[in-house]
């Protein structure tokens, strides 16, 4: 069966997608802990991160990186924190957080039902300052 992101991915589920390639895409959470938290996702299933493949894994983190520069240029904080933790969806996928104190990486901090267009906007200034770092 598949999983909640494999239904993202595929268009079954709306998803605010900020990068997508033939191996991951990489979207915006319904339930940010700030604005900006955003997770890579490998398009295969694959549970736990430690299953991945090297060329994979390099790639997941390669795209992270980049997503990582337009957060930090988008929403200007002070560093992007990266958690790998995936107990919720059986799906590995990087969380991407903005940071500017240790509490922005408390996971008892999500924000859920945030209005849609409040999480559109955010999906806009990250596409945004992706697109001027090129």
């Amino acid at each position: 069966m598949a999983t909640l992101f494999t239904k993202i991915i595929r268009g079954e589920i709306p998803g605010r997608f900020v990068h997508r390639d033939e191996h991951c895409v990489a979207f915006l959470t319904v339930a940010p802990i700030r604005p900006g938290h955003t997770l890579v996702v490998p398009i295969r299933e694959v549970d736990h991160w430690i299953d991945l493949g090297p060329e994979l894994t390099a790639h997941l983190f390669t795209v992270g990186q980049r997503i990582s520069r337009g957060i930090q240029k988008g929403f200007g904080c002070r560093k992007v924190g990266l958690s790998i933790i995936g107990l919720e969806v059986p799906h590995c996928h990087l969380h991407l957080l903005p940071l500017d104190h240790p509490d922005d990486m408390d996971f008892k901090r999500q924000q859920q039902g945030l209005p849609a267009d409040v999480l559109d906007a955010h999906a806009e200034t990250l596409r945004q300052a992706l697109a001027s770092l090129g």
